[in-house]
């Protein structure tokens, strides 16, 4: 054995005593450390021949890295839909670095991972207060978790047309409607080759709305003259947050042919809350359904779920199935997730999940989902009453969206979101909203509290002085 790592082995413990107190340290006080930093600007050194050792690559890490790593777990990031982590997240990502497994079989001697796996997609369902008739895996995001879903309706739409798609490739128009989709669902209309411009978009309802409007489903359904379709709708948009109304959707699912699919990637969550429940009423009838867990749930990167009807499993295995390992055997007989997924090796990416499910329960959940919307509408209390500032949606779950009220300062903009995240004590991202630049603001951390607010709001009247 090489001399240093069997000396790292031998230390084992001591190595990771000293992370787990750099790292609780980290934990503990995130609320201090910075959420921007200057862009790091590293000398390279080529790889050393000998190696360093554990320890002195731990001082290295922290010599060169650790002052310029931004907060992004932390509670006053709030950009991009960004969650943190539990602290049971945390222990169940750290078993899930030691275990090392590759959940794939049910069926093989000794291997718990997916049973694991099985359990957690269970939990979550009972969370969102699903049925058990869905069939759900674990992949690395909602970009990924789109992608999966969406490839099996690529798949159900050949099968309309008596073509295999997963085998012979894709040799008609697919058809996609939707409103408002995320651009996670663009991009994997782009890898699955139905093209990232093949989308008819239906109009979205009157009164500062980006759902669906369902007059103009229903029109585009009628004009397709009885061809299978497929539609992405929404469990909340990234801007206003808003829900498609899949009450009535499930209605028109019931009288056309369609694959009914939902990006809940942090809407969905709002199933968690005995107040927001009501704007995933009907969902339970979809084909598919993106989930993140790297979101709300709470849980490290990368984390996200797919949950597919079980009615579509054959559809499912012709679209992911591993044809060309005879050691794997009869997929229909032997469970593998390697045939009902895009990964062939993954890791154990339901444990820190599984951790954070059974450590917090339903409950646990509901109080976070439910904090997070009242820092959101804290925010917007504020907002609204701001002379200088404007709510470009209404805030109806936890993203705050805003700009300058002064229309003729939209240039402002990007010099307004740079001030107010140099000073690392917030970060919000730009985004355009009916091409009116603005800020916006997505509250999923489950430590962020009302102090956060207050700092926020204090940032924000910096800003606009020095803007201004």
């Amino acid at each position: 054995m090489n001399k240093l790592l069997e000396e790292d082995f031998n230390n084992f413990d001591q190595l990771l005593q000293k992370v787990a107190i750099q790292g609780t340290a980290y934990f503990k006080n995130i609320d201090t450390e910075k959420t921007t930093l200057p862009v790091l600007n590293t000398i390279y050194e080529g790889l050393n021949k000998e190696g360093i050792g554990g320890l002195n690559t731990l001082k290295l890490f922290n010599k060169k890295f650790k002052d310029t790593i931004v907060a992004s777990s932390g509670p006053r990031y709030l950009g991009y839909v960004v969650g943190g982590s539990t602290p049971a997240a945390v222990i169940g990502d750290w078993l899930t670095t030691i275990y090392d497994q590759n959940p794939q079989t049910t069926s093989a001697q000794g291997d718990v991972s997916v049973q694991i796996e099985q359990e957690t997609i269970k939990l979550l369902l009972d969370l969102f207060a699903l049925p058990h008739n869905f069939l759900g895996g674990f992949v690395s995001g909602a970009t990924m978790s789109n992608f999966t879903c969406l490839a099996v309706a690529r798949q159900w739409f050949g099968k309309q047309k008596g073509k295999d798609f997963a085998k012979n490739g894709i040799s008609i128009p697919i058809n996609i409607l939707s409103a408002v989709p995320h651009s996670s669902a663009i991009k994997s209309l782009s890898m699955l080759g139905i093209g990232s411009t093949n989308v008819s978009k239906i109009k979205v309802e009157e009164g500062n709305r980006e759902s669906i409007d369902i007059n103009d489903l229903e029109q585009k359904i009628k004009a397709l003259d009885n061809q299978p379709f497929i539609l992405i709708s929404s469990a909340g948009t990234v801007n206003s947050a808003d829900f498609d109304n899949f009450e009535a959707i499930n209605t028109l699912h019931k009288k056309y042919n369609f694959w009914w699919h939902i990006d809940g990637a942090f809407g969905a969550f709002a199933g968690c809350s005995p107040k927001y429940k009501h704007l995933v009423k009907g969902w339970k009838n979809a084909d598919s359904i993106t989930i993140d867990c790297h979101k709300w749930l709470n849980v490290p990167y990368d984390s996200a779920v797919f949950f597919i009807k079980e009615k579509h499993n054959l559809l499912q295995l012709q679209t992911f199935q591993n044809s060309n390992a005879p050691y794997l055997g009869d997929p229909l007989e032997n469970f593998n997730y390697l045939n009902f997924l895009p990964e062939n090796s993954r890791r154990l990416r339901a444990l820190p999940a599984w951790f954070s499910l059974v450590s917090y329960g339903i409950d646990g959940y509901k109080d976070i989902v439910e904090n997070s919307v009242k820092m959101a509408q804290m925010l917007d209390e504020y907002i609204t009453q701001n002379n200088e500032l404007i709510l470009l949606t209404p805030t109806r779950l936890n993203n705050v969206c805003f700009s300058l009220k002064d229309k003729n300062k939209q240039d402002k903009i990007p010099l307004f979101i740079t001030e107010l995240n140099k000073e690392g004590k917030v970060y919000m991202t730009p985004t355009v909203y009916r091409n009116t630049k603005g800020v916006r603001a997505s509250f999923v951390n489950w430590r962020t509290n009302k102090k956060d607010i207050a700092v926020v709001i204090t940032e924000i009247e910096r800003t606009l002085k020095a803007v201004y």
